[in-house]
């Protein structure tokens, strides 16, 4: 078990051991959610699949996310924090294990679902459990490490696949993900303290009640559509962009696809960064600037060259962190009641723009190449930009000492 003890409060004090464990709960969160990206041609060819079937590869997965999302922190206040955890880590490694029988991409676009339903007993619990669980510096530094874990394991996915097929055959590589799936939920159950501060709330009609309430916020309901906007851009650009780099001129395997992903561990640098711009711009500004330098790089990847394809993957990624830290800290400003339900709400908004992406993304890209997927990812990122500048108000009140927005991967 963990090294952690409680203080004379009654929290847990933080320790070396407890933060590599809450960064591995941020690794194990998203290590699935993303990782065929890496490997979409192959999967398109063997499974014979159209692209906008091996788009929603992807997407069904991020849909799953969306739908559960807003419940499933209705689901752990009535029912347990450390439990629930430990069981999702354990549940994403058995549709991943079954993928290794895969034979047709209906087949697997069951799986990636069955995948999907499991992130939000990881992603949206872990937060709630270090907040009841821990004070002041070491809730900080541990919502940090589980936000930079995130990161680490959108891009370990993407990457360890890639890399697998290319020694393997996919169906092998993601009996290897099982595995380490497997050893993650281990390393979880073992490292991770029991609650000790957990209050169960069945209160069902209250929780409604703040559903309602929440519903009707207009603060949330631009969030929610700016989130929306700012996921789809994401997935439709890794997802497509794959297809591009595979064919003609380039020919990329699927382990230089996977190290095109190296772009993502722009994040772990960019959050902390925002988190110091957004205090002194205000959310607004810094959402109208960084979709703008995201639009850039999505129209920099019409390039010819594949180095300048890569430099505008960085620029539209970075963009995109820097949108989402921001519309994370509005909702942390203007949202005063129901944060948790809040969050979870916007996760949903949030991921079923990346169904969207996905989706819409592979018509456009069937329809029209890599123009058409790239005039529909600036169209949506030109109403998320009008969406911004027209409902967001100016200024908010700055963050709290020590306070840091979280962010999905």
């Amino acid at each position: 078990m963990s090294s952690s003890s409680p203080d004379s409060d009654g929290f847990y004090r933080l320790s070396v051991p407890l933060l590599l464990t809450v960064a591995i709960l941020g690794v194990f969160a998203f290590i699935q959610v993303y990782s065929v990206q890496s490997i979409l041609p192959e999967l398109q060819r063997d499974l014979n699949a159209s692209v906008v079937e091996i788009g929603n590869a992807v997407g069904m997965t991020v849909l799953a996310v969306a739908l559960i999302s807003p419940f499933i922190g209705m689901l752990s206040d009535a029912l347990g924090r450390k439990w629930l955890i430990v069981l999702s880590v354990f549940a994403l490694a058995i549709p991943t294990a079954l993928m290794t029988q895969v034979q047709t991409v209906h087949g697997l676009l069951v799986l990636r679902f069955l995948q999907g339903l499991a992130v939000p007993g990881v992603s949206v619990v872990a937060i709630a459990y270090v907040g009841e669980e821990f004070r002041g510096a070491a809730m900080v530094r541990l919502i940090t490490g589980y936000v930079t874990g995130s990161v680490l394991g959108g891009f370990m996915g993407r990457f360890l696949m890639g890399h697998l097929a290319e020694f393997m055959s996919w169906r092998t590589a993601f009996g290897v993900m099982a595995v380490i799936n497997l050893v993650g939920a281990w390393l979880v159950w073992r490292g991770l303290p029991p609650s000790r501060h957990f209050v169960a709330n069945t209160r069902v009609a209250d929780n409604l009640a703040t559903l309602g309430r929440l519903v009707r916020n207009p603060a949330l309901q631009v969030a929610c559509s700016l989130g929306f906007t700012v996921l789809f851009a994401l997935v439709g650009l890794f997802t497509f962009i794959n297809l591009r780099l595979a064919a003609e001129p380039y020919h990329f395997n699927s382990g230089h696809l996977a190290n095109i992903f190296s772009v993502y561990l722009l994040g772990v640098v960019i959050t902390p960064l925002a988190g110091q711009l957004i205090p002194r711009i205000g959310s607004r500004r810094t959402v109208l600037a960084a979709v703008i330098v995201s639009a850039v790089g999505v129209l920099g990847t019409l390039a010819t060259p594949a180095w300048m394809i890569v430099l505008a993957l960085a620029v539209a990624a970075c963009g995109v962190f820097v949108t989402q830290s921001a519309t994370m800290s509005f909702i942390a400003h203007r949202v005063t009641s129901g944060r948790s339900l809040a969050s979870g709400l916007y996760y949903g908004a949030y991921y079923c723009g990346g169904f969207a992406g996905a989706w819409v993304g592979g018509i456009a890209y069937t329809l029209g190449g890599w123009h058409g997927t790239v005039a529909t990812l600036i169209v949506v990122q030109v109403l998320g930009w009008l969406i911004a500048w027209r409902f967001m108000p100016g200024l908010a009140a700055p963050l709290a000492s020590g306070q840091s927005p979280s962010r999905p991967a």
